[in-house]
């Protein structure tokens, strides 16, 4: 999949002041297992699937590797992952078991709708739910997206 950009300061709040990044080179490796650490729970807490994966974090950087059994698998651990505050980019090294063509992504702008996405890329408004649904469990409600957010938008 490769190198996804995110928007550092927007996104759900996984790491505590604990999990910082300190200003203190000494420190920062002392952070960067806790942080790393922070965002594979947080992947094991949507319950997305995984056969093997390692989570590696340097700065805002976060560089996934292991494998998965589908495309979609792939894409919601990196979204997933990416939509933490204070991770600027996710590097997907993720092998997948049956690669599909990937699906596009989508920043949601400011007063953006799943229903106006979906008339933007797909010509009709009322197939949000394929947006929702791909995006699940990162979504919980379709009416509840941020400005900055990175959706997936699967093909048809």
């Amino acid at each position: 999949m490769g190198l996804l950009s995110f928007f550092k300061g927007v996104g759900e709040k996984v790491f505590g002041a604990e999990h910082q990044t300190p200003t203190e080179p000494a420190k920062a490796a002392e952070v960067e297992p806790l942080k790393a650490s922070a965002l594979l729970k947080h992947i094991q807490s949507l319950g997305l699937p995984f056969k093997k994966l390692t989570v590696k974090t340097q700065g805002d950087k976060v560089t996934l590797e292991g494998q998965v059994a589908k495309q979609e698998d792939a894409e919601k651990i990196a979204l997933a992952v990416g939509n933490v505050e204070g991770v600027h980019e996710v590097d997907n090294n993720l092998q997948v078991d049956a690669p599909e063509p990937e699906a596009r992504y989508h920043e949601v702008k400011s007063g953006d709708t799943l229903s106006a996405i979906a008339k933007q890329v797909y010509g009709d408004p009322m197939k949000y739910g394929i947006i929702f649904e791909a995006n699940k469990p990162m979504l919980k409600d379709p009416d509840l997206i941020y400005p900055g957010q990175i959706l997936r938008i699967p093909q048809l």
